[in-house]
C-alpha cells in the first residue's frame, strides 16, 4: 500500500499531466478553428513549437536512456566487466 506521501505526489504527477495534455490539445487541435485575431491566441505559443517541442523532448529522452544504459551495454558482450564511466 503506498504511503500518504506516494499519494499526493502521484496525484499532483496526474494532474500536472492532466493540464499539459488539456493545454496542448486546445493548443493543436482547437486553436486553428479559433479565429487568428480572438484573445484566446495570446494564451499559447506559435503552431510551430506544437512540433519542435515534442520532438526536443522526445529526443532528449532518448539520450538521457542512451546515456544511463550505456554502462550495462558492455556487459552484454563481456558479462564480467562493467563500465561505469
Amino acid at each position: 500500500m503506498a504511503t500518504g506521501t506516494d499519494q499526493v505526489v502521484g496525484l499532483g504527477l496526474v494532474a500536472v499531466s492532466l493540464i499539459i495534455f488539456t493545454y496542448y490539445t486546445t493548443w493543436v487541435i482547437l486553436l486553428p478553428f479559433i479565429d487568428s485575431q480572438h484573445v484566446i491566441h495570446k494564451y499559447f505559443l506559435p503552431r510551430a513549437y506544437a512540433v519542435a517541442i515534442p520532438l526536443a523532448a522526445g529526443l532528449l529522452l532518448l539520450l538521457f536512456v542512451g546515456k544511463f544504459s550505456q554502462p550495462w551495454a558492455g556487459c552484454l558482450r563481456d558479462p564480467m566487466t562493467l563500465s561505469y564511466t
